[in-house]
């Protein structure tokens, strides 16, 4: 868990890094190479420093504690307005690039509106040219009318294709209009939930309710981003140190249990020497079996009185057993109260097991 941890935080920090990088650049366009450089080397210093804040805090000076706090704070708010500028930039893109098709499709309805326009003037005209031989018809010049109607031709033929011409560009200038809608619609898809977000905090979704509501979201981002890359680099520092603190408790154990077993092995040929010795000396005497003891009885009796029975010593080694397997599964300082603890019971178990054997 502690090495998971730890991937996590720095995939976090590194994809952080990155926007506050590209987003500082956006701001100081100017020297973007100087920018990276600097960015990725305080990202790099910010984490090196929570983390060693964590591992030497009780031991650090105030004042230098102070300054390495407020360092990483402070490099911690400047990550954050990188990754804003980076989030604002998108959106600032996303939504010229819709203005930009909404001053396309208004471009085009104007044309659209001046193509019919020289419709209208052009029917105008032949309007009046049909106008003109209407009244020759009315006065009865039939004749002239005819010839009237032959000096129009060409006139005539001239507004037509004119209205023709007109016609077909309508055509295509709506045809262009309408893929200019479909980007529109396209981005107003995308920017669907946003909408919703705006009319849930502000009872409507206008355009600048919108921006209101993308700030919004941008600012929850940035302040959840680059804290939580921190915290979790401590956090992973935090479940190393307890990693490291358990398997050299368990290494202590082991060692510990390995000199036990050797002078309670110790102990055992002692004992074993003492009784040998013992058995010579009832021997030489001569009045008693070998292996007979011949203590007085009044202290025999007052022996086996203060003497505990085995079950006393079966329950007791049993109660120091559970004991020391809680202590084991512990992360034990050396030389800390718990060690103290533990090497105590671990002595009263070595004298219960050798009452058991004597």
């Amino acid at each position: 868990m502690a090495y998971l941890t730890l991937l996590t935080a720095l995939s976090i920090s590194g994809v952080a890094a990155w926007y506050s990088i590209a987003g500082l650049a956006a701001i100081f366009s100017a020297s973007i190479l100087p920018i990276i450089i600097m960015g990725s080397v305080l990202e790099v210093g910010k984490l090196v420093t929570a983390s060693w804040l964590y591992q030497n805090w009780t031991r650090v000076p105030f004042l230098l504690k102070t300054y390495l706090t407020t360092a990483v704070v402070v490099l911690m708010f400047i990550t954050s307005m990188g990754i804003f500028g980076f989030l604002s930039k998108a959106h600032i893109e996303q939504g010229l690039q819709n203005n930009e098709s909404s001053i396309k499709a208004a471009q085009i309805e104007t044309r659209i509106q001046r193509e019919n326009r020289e419709i209208e003037r052009n029917e105008a005209i032949l309007a009046q040219l049909d106008q003109a031989l209407q009244r020759y018809i009315e006065l009865g010049a039939v004749t002239k009318g005819l010839e009237a109607r032959e000096s129009q031709t060409e006139e005539r033929e001239k507004v037509q294709e004119s209205i023709n011409q007109a016609s077909e560009n309508i055509v295509e200038l709506q045809d262009e209009l309408a893929q200019i809608e479909l980007q529109v619609s396209a981005f107003k898809a995308e920017v669907g939930p946003l909408a919703y977000v705006a009319e849930l905090l502000y009872g409507e979704d206008s355009d600048e309710v919108i921006e209101d509501a993308v700030r919004a979201v941008i600012l929850i981002i940035v302040f959840v981003f680059d804290p939580l890359a921190v915290l979790l680099v401590i956090a992973a520092n935090m479940s190393l140190k307890d990693q490291r603190e358990k398997i050299v408790t368990k290494k202590v154990a082991v060692v510990t249990e390995d000199v036990w077993e050797e002078e309670e092995k110790q102990i055992d040929d002692q004992t074993e020497t003492d009784e040998i010795a013992t058995s010579d000396q009832v021997g030489d005497g001569g009045t008693d079996a070998p292996g007979e003891d011949r203590q007085d009885p009044e202290r025999l009796e007052d022996k086996e009185e203060n003497d505990p029975g085995e079950d006393w010593i079966f329950n007791e080694l049993e109660r120091v057993e559970k004991e020391l397997d809680v202590l084991y599964n512990k992360s034990i300082v050396k030389n800390s109260k718990e060690y103290k603890t533990m090497r105590r019971l671990e002595q009263h178990r070595a004298k219960l097991k050798k009452q058991l054997r004597g």
